[in-house]
């Protein structure tokens, strides 16, 4: 099992305009993806994870997302009893990365 390291929205932010290899994963449902979402994350909730595997790239960084972290965690526990690698979950979630980076985006 591979330790899931928080990460820093405003790190996040930076990898992104780095332009460095990651996979985003949002695992919130529909009608909270439908309000807001980073964009290029792949979208798959929290409960369909396991039925979905073969979307996820195990050798990619990936950066699990939710509403404000607890969900996202105990998924990218799941992928990293899986045997998925660099594993990390956005502290605060997709609320703290509204109100840190993208003060634009809808909040719920």
């Amino acid at each position: 099992m591979n330790e899931v390291i928080a990460l820093q929205p405003i790190l996040l932010q930076q990898w992104l305009e780095e332009g460095k290899q990651i996979q985003l994963l949002d695992v919130r449902e529909q009608d909270e993806w439908d309000i807001c979402h980073i964009a290029g994350s792949l979208h798959i909730p929290m409960n369909d994870i396991l039925k979905h595997l073969d979307t996820i790239n195990p050798n990619t960084p990936t950066v699990v997302i939710c509403h404000h972290g607890v969900r996202s965690g105990i998924v990218a526990d799941r992928l990293s009893i899986k045997g998925y690698g660099q594993l990390y979950n956005l502290t605060g979630g997709i609320d703290m990365w509204a109100r840190q980076v993208d003060k634009e985006m809808a909040r719920y």
